[in-house]
């Protein structure tokens, strides 16, 4: 029990260090709520952003409340177009052979 103990941190070590050259061809159920919620977060963020520049009365304020729901809103864009882009490249199910 001790020896495979030592040798754990060696394993983790070695797993932290692959990279991969793409990502997998399917997407987890803990990875698609994950940028669910990755995405509902930016639009809500995009949303409260542009509603407290709305009520901002400083010029300033308001420049920066703006431009803080815009990058939001094109993360949440970012997200969207990427997982269409794989979203069209998968082959449906009913169609393998």
């Amino acid at each position: 029990m001790q020896q495979q103990n030592m040798n754990m941190p060696n394993m983790n070590m070695q797993n932290q260090s692959i990279k991969m050259q793409q990502p997998p061809g399917i997407i987890s159920t803990k990875d698609s709520l994950y940028l669910t919620d990755m995405m509902s977060w930016n639009i809500l963020s995009a949303k409260k952003a542009h509603f407290f520049a709305q009520q901002c009365q400083d010029p300033e304020l308001k420049a920066e409340a703006e431009k803080c729901g815009q990058m939001h809103q094109r993360h949440y864009q970012q997200l969207l177009q990427h997982l269409g882009q794989h979203a069209s490249q998968q082959q449906p199910l009913n169609n393998m052979q």
